[in-house]
């Protein structure tokens, strides 16, 4: 099944995580590829606490905040091929793409690579991709659509990213 949680909302790594979480408590493998975060969050250090789950980050420490360098684009790359890997190993019950939907975006990765992957990937697996601006594409093919809807944000009040609660 291909899942896809976008929007300008917050929530869509969370319920992504969410998803992990129990697919792991019930057996299930997981792996989670993290396109576009470099540096460690929380939520990569309660994973290591699962033998289950699996997270790499491809991304640099810092946000990309205008062009993408050839680093960002090498990155992803290097995430787009290792979840090819994983997929082929086909160990994995759960795929998390976190953040696919703004490398894709950002041009880091051409979409017609993930549109294969999802082509490609059985049906017995869960393949879960994340991010605001999902390309059209990815929607027409997906089993499951989210889409996170901002309503209000305590950022609009000039309140910061919190430890454990957005990072």
């Amino acid at each position: 099944m291909i899942h896809v949680y976008t929007g300008k909302g917050k929530g869509k790594t969370t319920a992504a995580l969410g998803l992990a979480l129990r697919a792991a408590g019930a057996g299930k493998k997981v792996y989670i590829c993290q396109f576009v975060k470099g540096r460690e969050y929380c939520e990569s250090k309660s994973l290591k606490k699962f033998r289950n789950i699996r997270c790499e980050r491809f991304g640099r420490s810092c946000f990309i905040r205008s062009v993408p360098t050839r680093k960002d684009i090498e990155l992803a790359q290097d995430g787009l091929n290792r979840v090819k890997q994983v997929l082929a190993e086909g160990k994995s019950d759960v795929i998390i793409l976190d953040e696919i939907n703004i490398a894709v975006s950002l041009k880091l990765i051409a979409a017609n690579e993930v549109i294969r992957i999802i082509k490609n990937t059985k049906k017995s697996k869960e393949l879960i991709l994340t991010g605001r601006d999902a390309p059209e594409e990815f929607l027409r093919i997906a089993d499951l659509i989210t889409e996170m809807k901002e309503i209000r944000h305590y950022y609009n009040k000039g309140i910061k990213a919190r430890k454990g609660i957005e990072f």
